[in-house]
Protein backbone atom coordinates (compact mmCIF):
# COMPACT_ATOMS: atom_id res chain seq x y z
CA UNK A 1 0.00 0.00 0.00
CA UNK A 2 1.77 3.22 -1.18
CA UNK A 3 2.44 5.85 1.45
CA UNK A 4 0.78 9.25 1.32
CA UNK A 5 2.62 12.57 0.81
CA UNK A 6 4.83 13.65 3.69
CA UNK A 7 4.36 17.42 4.12
CA UNK A 8 4.67 17.28 7.91
CA UNK A 9 7.97 15.35 7.78
CA UNK A 10 9.23 17.79 5.16
CA UNK A 11 8.26 20.74 7.34
CA UNK A 12 9.85 19.23 10.44
CA UNK A 13 13.05 18.52 8.51
CA UNK A 14 13.21 22.11 7.27
CA UNK A 15 12.74 23.38 10.82
CA UNK A 16 15.25 20.89 12.22
CA UNK A 17 17.95 22.04 9.79
CA UNK A 18 17.65 25.54 11.24
CA UNK A 19 18.45 24.37 14.76
CA UNK A 20 20.44 21.12 14.42
CA UNK A 21 23.43 20.26 12.19
CA UNK A 22 21.96 18.52 9.14
CA UNK A 23 18.58 18.49 10.84
CA UNK A 24 19.37 15.32 12.80
CA UNK A 25 21.02 14.15 16.00
CA UNK A 26 22.80 11.15 14.44
CA UNK A 27 24.16 11.42 10.88
CA UNK A 28 22.71 8.33 9.15
CA UNK A 29 19.18 9.53 9.97
CA UNK A 30 19.61 12.41 7.50
CA UNK A 31 19.13 10.11 4.44
CA UNK A 32 22.28 11.58 2.83
CA UNK A 33 23.33 8.13 1.60
CA UNK A 34 20.00 7.46 -0.13
CA UNK A 35 18.63 10.94 -0.75
CA UNK A 36 15.17 12.24 -0.01
CA UNK A 37 13.48 13.44 3.14
CA UNK A 38 13.87 11.57 6.43
CA UNK A 39 10.64 10.33 7.89
CA UNK A 40 9.90 11.86 11.28
CA UNK A 41 8.28 9.11 13.30
CA UNK A 42 5.42 9.84 15.67
CA UNK A 43 4.79 6.41 17.19
CA UNK A 44 5.69 2.74 17.12
CA UNK A 45 3.69 -0.34 17.96
CA UNK A 46 4.88 -3.91 17.60
CA UNK A 47 6.43 -4.31 14.16
CA UNK A 48 5.14 -0.96 12.90
CA UNK A 49 6.21 2.68 12.81
CA UNK A 50 3.86 5.58 12.04
CA UNK A 51 5.29 8.82 10.70
CA UNK A 52 4.19 12.37 11.41
CA UNK A 53 1.94 12.30 8.33
CA UNK A 54 0.13 9.14 9.44
CA UNK A 55 1.88 6.65 7.13
CA UNK A 56 2.54 3.17 8.61
CA UNK A 57 5.70 1.21 7.86
CA UNK A 58 6.89 -2.28 8.67
CA UNK A 59 10.03 -1.51 10.66
CA UNK A 60 13.18 -3.49 9.85
CA UNK A 61 15.49 -1.12 11.72
CA UNK A 62 14.16 -1.53 15.26
CA UNK A 63 15.88 1.61 16.55
CA UNK A 64 19.10 0.05 15.20
CA UNK A 65 18.62 -3.11 17.23
CA UNK A 66 17.19 -2.39 20.70
CA UNK A 67 13.54 -3.19 19.95
CA UNK A 68 13.95 -6.94 20.32
CA UNK A 69 10.35 -7.38 21.47
CA UNK A 70 8.89 -4.76 19.12
CA UNK A 71 7.83 -1.20 19.81
CA UNK A 72 5.88 -0.27 22.93
CA UNK A 73 5.71 -3.79 24.33
CA UNK A 74 2.91 -3.65 26.93
CA UNK A 75 4.89 -5.22 29.77
CA UNK A 76 7.91 -3.00 29.15
CA UNK A 77 5.72 0.10 29.03
CA UNK A 78 3.97 -0.93 32.24
CA UNK A 79 7.25 -1.48 34.07
CA UNK A 80 8.75 1.78 32.78
CA UNK A 81 5.64 3.76 33.71
CA UNK A 82 5.75 2.41 37.25
CA UNK A 83 9.48 3.15 37.53
CA UNK A 84 9.05 6.72 36.26
CA UNK A 85 6.27 7.31 38.77
CA UNK A 86 8.74 6.45 41.54
CA UNK A 87 11.26 9.02 40.25
CA UNK A 88 13.22 9.46 37.04
CA UNK A 89 16.70 9.89 38.52
CA UNK A 90 18.18 9.82 42.01
CA UNK A 91 21.94 10.20 41.61
CA UNK A 92 22.27 7.36 44.10
CA UNK A 93 22.44 3.58 43.81
CA UNK A 94 19.06 1.94 43.22
CA UNK A 95 17.82 -1.63 42.99
CA UNK A 96 17.06 -1.72 39.22
CA UNK A 97 20.72 -1.25 38.29
CA UNK A 98 21.71 -4.14 40.57
CA UNK A 99 19.04 -6.40 39.07
CA UNK A 100 20.11 -5.49 35.53
CA UNK A 101 23.77 -6.14 36.34
CA UNK A 102 22.86 -9.51 37.82
CA UNK A 103 20.92 -10.38 34.66
CA UNK A 104 23.85 -9.46 32.42
CA UNK A 105 26.37 -11.39 34.52
CA UNK A 106 24.04 -14.39 34.56
CA UNK A 107 23.69 -14.47 30.76
CA UNK A 108 27.26 -13.73 29.63
CA UNK A 109 30.91 -14.39 30.38
CA UNK A 110 31.49 -11.24 32.45
CA UNK A 111 32.02 -11.19 36.23
CA UNK A 112 31.56 -7.47 36.95
CA UNK A 113 29.55 -4.76 35.15
CA UNK A 114 29.68 -0.96 35.19
CA UNK A 115 26.65 0.89 33.80
CA UNK A 116 27.01 3.87 31.46
CA UNK A 117 24.65 5.74 29.14
CA UNK A 118 25.84 5.00 25.60
CA UNK A 119 27.83 2.49 23.58
CA UNK A 120 30.44 5.15 22.84
CA UNK A 121 30.91 5.70 26.57
CA UNK A 122 31.21 1.95 27.12
CA UNK A 123 33.99 1.46 24.55
CA UNK A 124 35.82 4.62 25.62
CA UNK A 125 35.79 3.45 29.23
CA UNK A 126 36.83 -0.11 28.36
CA UNK A 127 39.87 1.15 26.47
CA UNK A 128 40.85 3.46 29.34
CA UNK A 129 40.56 0.53 31.72
CA UNK A 130 42.65 -1.72 29.45
CA UNK A 131 45.37 0.91 29.26
CA UNK A 132 45.27 1.37 33.02
CA UNK A 133 45.43 -2.37 33.67
CA UNK A 134 48.30 -3.09 31.26
CA UNK A 135 50.25 0.15 31.58
CA UNK A 136 50.43 0.26 27.76
CA UNK A 137 49.12 2.75 25.21
CA UNK A 138 48.66 1.10 21.81
CA UNK A 139 45.32 -0.34 20.74
CA UNK A 140 44.37 -2.52 17.78
CA UNK A 141 41.11 -2.15 15.88
CA UNK A 142 39.83 -3.39 12.51
CA UNK A 143 38.84 -1.56 9.34
CA UNK A 144 35.09 -1.18 9.08
CA UNK A 145 34.39 -1.90 12.74
CA UNK A 146 32.61 0.97 14.47
CA UNK A 147 32.86 1.44 18.22
CA UNK A 148 31.10 4.76 18.68
CA UNK A 149 32.59 8.18 18.15
CA UNK A 150 35.58 7.62 20.43
CA UNK A 151 38.47 9.74 19.15
CA UNK A 152 41.00 6.92 19.05
CA UNK A 153 38.59 4.54 17.31
CA UNK A 154 37.28 6.63 14.41
CA UNK A 155 40.19 5.58 12.19
CA UNK A 156 38.69 3.57 9.31
CA UNK A 157 35.36 3.16 11.07
CA UNK A 158 32.30 1.82 9.33
CA UNK A 159 28.65 2.85 9.69
CA UNK A 160 27.90 6.53 9.20
CA UNK A 161 31.52 7.47 8.54
CA UNK A 162 31.72 5.42 5.37
CA UNK A 163 28.09 6.12 4.48
CA UNK A 164 28.77 9.85 4.40
CA UNK A 165 32.13 9.43 2.68
CA UNK A 166 33.91 11.67 5.20
CA UNK A 167 37.36 11.25 6.73
CA UNK A 168 37.33 9.30 9.95
CA UNK A 169 39.20 11.72 12.18
CA UNK A 170 38.59 15.46 11.53
CA UNK A 171 38.78 17.29 14.84
CA UNK A 172 40.87 14.53 16.39
CA UNK A 173 44.51 15.50 17.05
CA UNK A 174 47.04 13.29 15.30
CA UNK A 175 48.62 12.20 18.56
CA UNK A 176 45.28 10.73 19.71
CA UNK A 177 45.22 8.17 16.88
CA UNK A 178 48.99 7.69 16.74
CA UNK A 179 48.68 4.71 19.08
CA UNK A 180 45.82 3.13 17.10
CA UNK A 181 46.82 0.23 14.86
CA UNK A 182 44.19 -0.46 12.18
CA UNK A 183 44.19 -3.96 10.66
CA UNK A 184 42.04 -5.68 8.03
CA UNK A 185 39.15 -7.61 9.56
CA UNK A 186 39.24 -11.42 9.53
CA UNK A 187 43.01 -11.43 8.86
CA UNK A 188 44.84 -13.38 11.61
CA UNK A 189 48.18 -13.02 9.80
CA UNK A 190 47.92 -9.22 10.09
CA UNK A 191 47.21 -9.61 13.80
CA UNK A 192 50.29 -11.81 14.21
CA UNK A 193 52.45 -9.28 12.36
CA UNK A 194 51.19 -6.39 14.53
CA UNK A 195 51.95 -8.29 17.72
CA UNK A 196 55.34 -9.38 16.41
CA UNK A 197 56.30 -5.71 16.06
CA UNK A 198 54.39 -4.04 18.89
CA UNK A 199 53.37 -6.88 21.22
CA UNK A 200 54.83 -5.40 24.39
CA UNK A 201 53.18 -2.03 23.66
CA UNK A 202 49.63 -3.18 22.87
CA UNK A 203 47.11 -2.62 25.65
CA UNK A 204 44.15 -4.20 23.91
CA UNK A 205 42.50 -5.46 20.77
CA UNK A 206 38.92 -4.29 20.24
CA UNK A 207 36.59 -5.77 17.67
CA UNK A 208 32.88 -6.03 17.08
CA UNK A 209 31.89 -9.53 18.19
CA UNK A 210 30.43 -9.79 14.68
CA UNK A 211 30.81 -6.75 12.49
CA UNK A 212 27.49 -5.00 11.92
CA UNK A 213 28.56 -1.51 10.87
CA UNK A 214 29.87 -2.31 7.40
CA UNK A 215 26.87 -4.50 6.85
CA UNK A 216 26.86 -7.80 8.69
CA UNK A 217 30.26 -9.48 8.31
CA UNK A 218 30.62 -12.38 10.75
CA UNK A 219 34.02 -13.35 12.10
CA UNK A 220 35.62 -16.23 10.26
CA UNK A 221 35.57 -19.45 12.29
CA UNK A 222 38.32 -19.21 14.90
CA UNK A 223 39.11 -15.52 14.27
CA UNK A 224 37.83 -14.24 17.61
CA UNK A 225 39.45 -17.23 19.33
CA UNK A 226 42.76 -16.25 17.69
CA UNK A 227 42.39 -12.71 19.03
CA UNK A 228 41.69 -13.97 22.55
CA UNK A 229 44.64 -16.35 22.44
CA UNK A 230 47.06 -13.81 20.96
CA UNK A 231 46.15 -11.18 23.53
CA UNK A 232 46.66 -13.65 26.36
CA UNK A 233 50.07 -14.66 25.02
CA UNK A 234 51.24 -11.03 24.90
CA UNK A 235 49.67 -9.68 28.08
CA UNK A 236 47.11 -7.54 26.23
CA UNK A 237 43.36 -7.50 26.84
CA UNK A 238 40.74 -8.65 24.34
CA UNK A 239 37.70 -6.35 24.19
CA UNK A 240 34.63 -7.76 22.44
CA UNK A 241 32.22 -5.02 21.41
CA UNK A 242 28.71 -6.44 21.79
CA UNK A 243 26.88 -3.11 21.79
CA UNK A 244 24.96 -4.23 18.72
CA UNK A 245 25.13 -8.03 18.99
CA UNK A 246 24.69 -8.32 22.75
CA UNK A 247 21.38 -10.07 23.56
CA UNK A 248 20.45 -9.56 19.89
CA UNK A 249 22.48 -12.05 17.86
CA UNK A 250 21.57 -14.65 20.47
CA UNK A 251 20.44 -14.79 24.11
CA UNK A 252 23.99 -14.31 25.44
CA UNK A 253 25.17 -12.24 22.50
CA UNK A 254 27.42 -13.36 19.69
CA UNK A 255 29.81 -14.91 22.24
CA UNK A 256 27.19 -17.65 22.61
CA UNK A 257 27.70 -18.54 18.94
CA UNK A 258 31.49 -18.72 18.91
CA UNK A 259 33.14 -18.17 22.30
CA UNK A 260 30.97 -20.60 24.20
CA UNK A 261 31.42 -23.15 21.38
CA UNK A 262 35.16 -22.65 20.88
CA UNK A 263 35.99 -22.33 24.58
CA UNK A 264 37.34 -18.79 24.91
CA UNK A 265 36.24 -15.67 26.80
CA UNK A 266 36.94 -11.98 26.19
CA UNK A 267 38.62 -10.00 28.95
CA UNK A 268 36.20 -7.08 28.57
CA UNK A 269 32.84 -6.75 26.82
CA UNK A 270 30.81 -3.67 25.91
CA UNK A 271 27.01 -3.77 25.83
CA UNK A 272 24.23 -1.45 24.70
CA UNK A 273 21.03 -1.24 22.66
CA UNK A 274 18.95 -4.30 23.73
CA UNK A 275 20.10 -4.05 27.35
CA UNK A 276 18.48 -0.59 27.51
CA UNK A 277 15.13 -1.70 26.15
CA UNK A 278 14.95 1.42 23.96
CA UNK A 279 16.39 3.81 26.56
CA UNK A 280 19.89 5.37 26.60
CA UNK A 281 21.74 2.70 28.55
CA UNK A 282 24.94 0.73 28.03
CA UNK A 283 27.56 -1.08 30.06
CA UNK A 284 31.01 -2.59 30.03
CA UNK A 285 32.11 -5.59 32.01
CA UNK A 286 34.60 -8.39 32.22
CA UNK A 287 37.05 -10.18 34.47
CA UNK A 288 36.74 -9.24 38.13
CA UNK A 289 40.46 -8.50 38.51
CA UNK A 290 40.33 -6.07 35.58
CA UNK A 291 37.04 -4.40 36.50
CA UNK A 292 38.14 -3.92 40.11
CA UNK A 293 40.76 -1.47 38.89
CA UNK A 294 37.91 1.03 38.40
CA UNK A 295 37.22 3.72 40.98
CA UNK A 296 36.20 3.57 43.76
CA UNK A 297 37.98 0.22 44.19
CA UNK A 298 40.96 1.08 42.01
CA UNK A 299 42.68 4.11 40.44
CA UNK A 300 41.11 4.16 36.93
CA UNK A 301 38.46 6.87 37.03
CA UNK A 302 35.09 6.62 35.33
CA UNK A 303 31.79 8.21 36.35
CA UNK A 304 28.38 9.24 35.01
CA UNK A 305 25.52 11.16 36.60
CA UNK A 306 22.82 9.15 34.81
CA UNK A 307 24.65 5.81 34.77
CA UNK A 308 22.35 3.05 36.00
CA UNK A 309 19.32 5.32 35.62
CA UNK A 310 16.40 3.56 37.33
CA UNK A 311 13.93 4.00 34.44
CA UNK A 312 16.41 2.87 31.79
CA UNK A 313 17.57 -0.03 33.95
CA UNK A 314 13.97 -1.13 34.43
CA UNK A 315 13.33 -1.02 30.69
CA UNK A 316 16.42 -3.12 30.01
CA UNK A 317 15.76 -5.59 32.79
CA UNK A 318 12.16 -6.13 31.70
CA UNK A 319 13.22 -6.61 28.08
CA UNK A 320 15.87 -9.18 28.98
CA UNK A 321 13.54 -11.08 31.31
CA UNK A 322 10.94 -11.29 28.53
CA UNK A 323 13.58 -12.38 26.00
CA UNK A 324 13.29 -16.09 26.74
CA UNK A 325 14.91 -18.91 24.76
CA UNK A 326 11.58 -19.38 22.97
CA UNK A 327 11.64 -15.73 21.88
CA UNK A 328 15.10 -16.19 20.39
CA UNK A 329 14.00 -19.32 18.55
CA UNK A 330 11.09 -17.40 17.02
CA UNK A 331 13.32 -14.43 16.20
CA UNK A 332 15.76 -16.69 14.39
CA UNK A 333 12.95 -18.33 12.44
CA UNK A 334 11.46 -14.98 11.42
CA UNK A 335 14.88 -13.64 10.45
CA UNK A 336 15.46 -16.67 8.20
CA UNK A 337 12.01 -16.23 6.66
CA UNK A 338 12.63 -12.55 5.85
CA UNK A 339 16.07 -13.36 4.44
CA UNK A 340 14.49 -16.00 2.22
CA UNK A 341 11.82 -13.58 0.98
CA UNK A 342 14.43 -10.96 0.10
CA UNK A 343 16.69 -13.50 -1.59
CA UNK A 344 13.83 -14.88 -3.70
CA UNK A 345 12.70 -11.44 -4.85
CA UNK A 346 16.20 -10.27 -5.76
CA UNK A 347 17.01 -13.55 -7.55
CA UNK A 348 13.78 -13.35 -9.55
CA UNK A 349 14.73 -9.81 -10.62
CA UNK A 350 18.29 -10.84 -11.50
CA UNK A 351 19.98 -8.71 -8.84
CA UNK A 352 23.36 -10.11 -7.75
CA UNK A 353 23.55 -10.09 -3.98
CA UNK A 354 24.74 -11.87 -0.87
CA UNK A 355 22.81 -12.10 2.39
CA UNK A 356 24.99 -12.45 5.49
CA UNK A 357 23.99 -13.16 9.06
CA UNK A 358 25.16 -12.99 12.66
CA UNK A 359 22.58 -14.79 14.72
CA UNK A 360 19.25 -13.01 14.22
CA UNK A 361 20.94 -10.01 12.53
CA UNK A 362 21.46 -9.88 8.77
CA UNK A 363 22.16 -7.55 5.86
CA UNK A 364 22.28 -7.62 2.07
CA UNK A 365 25.37 -6.83 0.00
CA UNK A 366 24.43 -5.55 -3.45
CA UNK A 367 26.06 -6.38 -6.77
CA UNK A 368 28.36 -9.05 -5.33
CA UNK A 369 28.22 -12.83 -5.50
CA UNK A 370 30.99 -13.91 -3.13
CA UNK A 371 30.81 -13.71 0.67
CA UNK A 372 32.03 -10.40 2.10
CA UNK A 373 34.75 -10.95 4.69
CA UNK A 374 36.22 -7.48 5.24
CA UNK A 375 35.75 -3.74 4.79
CA UNK A 376 37.18 -3.70 1.27
CA UNK A 377 34.62 -6.27 0.20
CA UNK A 378 31.81 -4.30 1.83
CA UNK A 379 32.88 -1.14 0.00
CA UNK A 380 32.77 -2.92 -3.36
CA UNK A 381 28.97 -3.27 -3.26
CA UNK A 382 26.53 -1.41 -5.50
CA UNK A 383 25.03 1.27 -3.27
CA UNK A 384 23.12 2.76 -6.22
CA UNK A 385 21.06 -0.43 -6.49
CA UNK A 386 20.36 -0.27 -2.77
CA UNK A 387 19.22 3.35 -2.98
CA UNK A 388 16.61 2.41 -5.59
CA UNK A 389 15.51 -0.59 -3.54
CA UNK A 390 15.31 1.48 -0.36
CA UNK A 391 13.04 4.13 -1.85
CA UNK A 392 10.77 1.59 -3.52
CA UNK A 393 10.37 -0.21 -0.20
CA UNK A 394 9.79 3.05 1.65
CA UNK A 395 7.06 4.07 -0.78
CA UNK A 396 5.48 0.65 -0.31
CA UNK A 397 5.45 1.06 3.47
CA UNK A 398 8.59 -0.80 4.59
CA UNK A 399 11.22 1.08 6.57
CA UNK A 400 14.79 -0.15 5.96
CA UNK A 401 18.15 1.26 7.12
CA UNK A 402 18.90 4.43 5.09
CA UNK A 403 22.35 3.06 4.24
CA UNK A 404 23.66 -0.07 2.56
CA UNK A 405 26.24 -0.40 5.34
CA UNK A 406 23.83 -1.26 8.14
CA UNK A 407 22.27 -4.36 9.65
CA UNK A 408 18.57 -5.25 9.35
CA UNK A 409 16.62 -6.30 12.44
CA UNK A 410 13.39 -8.16 13.05
CA UNK A 411 11.56 -8.30 16.37
CA UNK A 412 9.38 -10.77 18.19
CA UNK A 413 6.42 -8.75 16.90
CA UNK A 414 7.28 -9.69 13.30
CA UNK A 415 6.50 -13.35 14.04
CA UNK A 416 4.00 -14.46 11.35
CA UNK A 417 2.38 -16.85 13.84
CA UNK A 418 1.44 -13.85 15.97
CA UNK A 419 0.62 -11.32 13.25
CA UNK A 420 0.86 -12.07 9.54
CA UNK A 421 0.35 -8.44 8.47
CA UNK A 422 4.01 -7.27 8.68
CA UNK A 423 5.37 -10.05 6.48
CA UNK A 424 2.39 -9.75 4.13
CA UNK A 425 3.27 -6.08 3.61
CA UNK A 426 6.89 -7.08 3.04
CA UNK A 427 5.89 -9.73 0.49
CA UNK A 428 3.83 -7.18 -1.44
CA UNK A 429 6.64 -4.64 -1.49
CA UNK A 430 9.59 -6.83 -2.45
CA UNK A 431 8.98 -7.66 -6.15
CA UNK A 432 8.65 -4.04 -7.25
CA UNK A 433 11.59 -2.94 -5.15
CA UNK A 434 13.75 -5.74 -6.55
CA UNK A 435 12.87 -4.63 -10.09
CA UNK A 436 13.80 -1.05 -9.17
CA UNK A 437 17.18 -2.27 -7.88
CA UNK A 438 17.74 -4.25 -11.08
CA UNK A 439 17.01 -1.20 -13.22
CA UNK A 440 19.41 0.97 -11.21
CA UNK A 441 22.23 -1.57 -10.84
CA UNK A 442 25.66 -0.51 -12.08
Amino acid sequence: MPVSPIPFSEGLFARAQQVSPGGVNSPVRAFRAVGGTPRFMASGSGAWLTDADGNRYVDLVGSWGPMLLGHAHPEVIEAVTAAAARGTSFGTPAEPEVLLAEEIVGRTSVERVRMVSSGTEATMSAIRLARGFTGRDRIVKFSGCYHGHVDALLAEAGSGVVTLGIPGTPGVPAHVTADTIVLPYNDPAAVDAAFAEYGDQIACVITEAAAGNMGVVPPAPGFNAHLARTCAEHGALFISDEVMTGFRAARSGHWELDGRVEGWQPDLVTFGKVMGGGFPAAAFGGRADVMDLLAPVGPVYQAGTLSGNPVASTAGLTTLRLATPDVYERLAATSRQVQGMVTEALADAGVPHVVQTAGTMFSVFWGVTDPVTDFAGAQSQDTVAYTAFFHAMLEAGVYLPPSAYEAWFVSAAHDPDLDSAPLSRLAEALPGAARAAAAAAR
